[in-house]
């Protein structure tokens, strides 16, 4: 396992608590010290799914610059991740994505750990966090269009379930937009999948503000000048 991955398991297991707590923050502790750059906190796998995607589309490899993307496994983990990778812990340079939904929580802990009062959107894009809007998949179907989504999921192979899927009575009555939401968080690992196909499906004028901005804002590390 390298070093972003182990530090992404010590994270996730120094928020959780438990037994394990005081080690994974050890291990936690000494690994950041080993260049990293910047810690990106997103909701879930397929954020990182489609942030990575992103990264790799444009020639980038994240954990080779030092930026380690860490899904909390929901947005009400932010405060524990807050008190591990913000202030109160290993004080990191932070980022991160979240739902508009879920846009409260993070303002919250945010002002909490003391990065910021009174904050508003343009408060949350200053600090590195940025909202979809309703949440990233609901960006990205609305960026590639009904009809490009179902091509996307003809090209993963999975044409006939999501036919099956759609012929269910209670699907018939859905939008295709929420079906398409729908067929894609049916089994574990499906989101991420789609999250990272969707993005490679994309034209570069097409991809999602928020994802292109985090991207944006997590820049490369500086090239240091030639000596002499």
């Amino acid at each position: 396992m390298d070093e972003s991955k182990r530090l992404r398991t010590a994270l996730v297991s120094w928020a959780a608590g438990g037994p394990g707590a005081g080690e994974a923050a050890r291990e936690a502790g000494l690994l950041a010290r080993e260049g990293v750059r910047t810690v990106v906190l997103v909701e879930g796998a397929s954020d990182r799914a489609a942030l990575e995607a992103l990264a790799a589309r444009r020639g980038r490899d994240l954990e080779g610059e030092g930026v380690v993307v860490v899904p909390l496994g929901g947005a009400t983990s932010i405060g524990r991740f807050l008190d591990v990778c913000g202030p109160p812990g290993l004080d990191l340079p932070l980022a991160g994505l979240c739902d508009v939904g879920e846009e409260r929580h993070f303002r919250r802990h945010l002002e909490r750990v003391g990065l910021g009062t009174g904050l508003t959107r343009e408060g949350l894009e200053a600090l590195g966090f940025f909202v979809c809007d309703a949440d990233l998949e609901d960006e990205l179907i609305r960026a590639l269009g009904n009809d490009g989504v179902e091509r996307v999921i003809e090209d993963q192979g999975e044409g006939r379930a999501y036919q099956t899927f759609r012929n269910q009575p209670v699907q018939r009555e859905w939008s295709v937009d929420r079906r398409l939401r729908r067929f894609m968080g049916t089994h574990s690992g499906r989101k991420a999948q789609y999250a990272r196909a969707l993005v490679e499906r994309l034209e570069a004028d097409r991809v999602p503000e928020p994802l292109v901005r985090l991207l944006d804002r997590v820049g490369r590390r500086a090239v240091p000048a030639p000596e002499g």
